[in-house]
């Protein structure tokens, strides 16, 4: 037998849709009403607050009637679709956004120019357990799982392309330079390189504290000269490499004062070759020169614009657009590097 909706029960739901809309709306205004700036006037800004990212209406993807009568016969509603804790961020060669999120092991993708937001909790029949880093080359996703001990690769579709197991033990970093993949393993304290193929190719590092040792190291990202920059995070440092794996130089040190590391997680480089370190025990994010002498920091605890609860994972688009995975707060905050040194 065919049922129909009563009437009254569609203007309910379009009255809903409408007041969260009007919410949505005014949550943003209220996030864009203060624009934060770092430094602070009377210096020159040299970064921006633009707004932060939760859910998928906060890119401006909408649903269909037919589906938000859906969610509300389920009782499904779209907190059940926003971040939970974000954790690692890369962004693709056409600006695109990658999200780790290890609170719902999900890996979500952000198509800003489309307004469309997916969200893969599998590759094929495995599922995610814990993603904690992702990278995006030519349409194919590279995720890291630290619990799986493995690299998957699958295309847009979620149909499996590759996995990467040995030599892994616990992968919990990825960066893309060229032709190759680095995935760094905490377990291992080493970074593997393979080709975009899976092949492996070299290793550098092991357990030390020495230049070009590692104590669990974390995150690494690549510089527009292929450098591998690495997060040495017990020895508290960012330690730089070739691209073939050697030992270039180091900067940081342990300690709570600017300038030094308390613990530290996502790297990224601007296209100025400035280095951005996010820390998850001062919740800021701190910015270098090539040679490691600080610039500048910014960011506090706390949960309003600009402010930070555990940041982790840490991407810079082409134009220096800057996106922090703001753990604990279950965003991705966006600034921009407005030029200057």
């Amino acid at each position: 037998m065919k049922t129909n909706l009563p009437a009254k029960w569609i203007s309910v739901l379009f009255a809903t849709a409408l007041l969260a809309s009007c919410a949505t709306q005014s949550r943003v205004a209220s996030d864009q009403s203060a624009l934060p700036v770092w430094p602070s006037p009377p210096d020159q800004p040299r970064i921006a607050y633009v707004r932060s990212v939760h859910m998928p209406r906060d890119i401006g993807q909408s649903l269909s009637v037919f589906t938000r009568i859906g969610h509300w016969i389920t009782g499904e509603n779209s907190s059940s679709q926003a971040l939970q804790k974000p954790f690692g961020l890369a962004v693709d060669e056409s600006g695109n956004l990658c999200v780790t999120d290890t609170g719902s092991k999900l890996v979500c993708f952000l198509d800003f120019k489309n307004k469309k937001w997916r969200r893969y909790a599998a590759v094929g029949k495995t599922a995610f357990d814990s993603p904690v880093a992702v990278a995006r080359h030519n349409g194919i996703f590279y995720v890291a799982d630290s619990g799986l001990g493995e690299v998957l690769v699958f295309g847009n579709n979620g149909k499996p392309i590759f996995t990467i197991t040995q030599p892994l033990l616990r992968p919990v970093g990825l960066a893309i330079a060229g032709d190759s993949l680095a995935v760094v393993d905490s377990q291992s304290h080493a970074v593997y390189v393979f080709d975009l193929s899976g092949k492996f190719l070299f290793k550098f590092g092991k357990r030390g504290t020495g230049p070009g040792e590692f104590n669990f190291p974390t995150h690494i990202s690549a510089d527009s000269n292929s450098h591998w920059l690495v997060t040495d995070s017990l020895n508290a440092r960012i330690q730089i490499f070739s691209k073939d794996g050697h030992f270039v130089s180091q900067f940081g040190s342990s300690g709570d004062t600017s300038g030094h590391f308390g613990r530290p997680k996502g790297v990224a480089v601007d296209s100025s070759g400035h280095i951005y370190v996010a820390d998850a025990v001062f919740d800021n994010v701190q910015i270098f020169d090539a040679t490691g002498q600080l610039l500048l920091n910014f960011g506090q605890s706390g949960d309003g614009a600009g402010e930070f609860s555990l940041p982790n994972g840490i991407a810079i688009a082409s134009d220096n657009t800057i996106y922090v995975a703001d753990g604990y707060n279950h965003r991705v905050q966006i600034f921009k590097y407005l030029g200057g040194q």
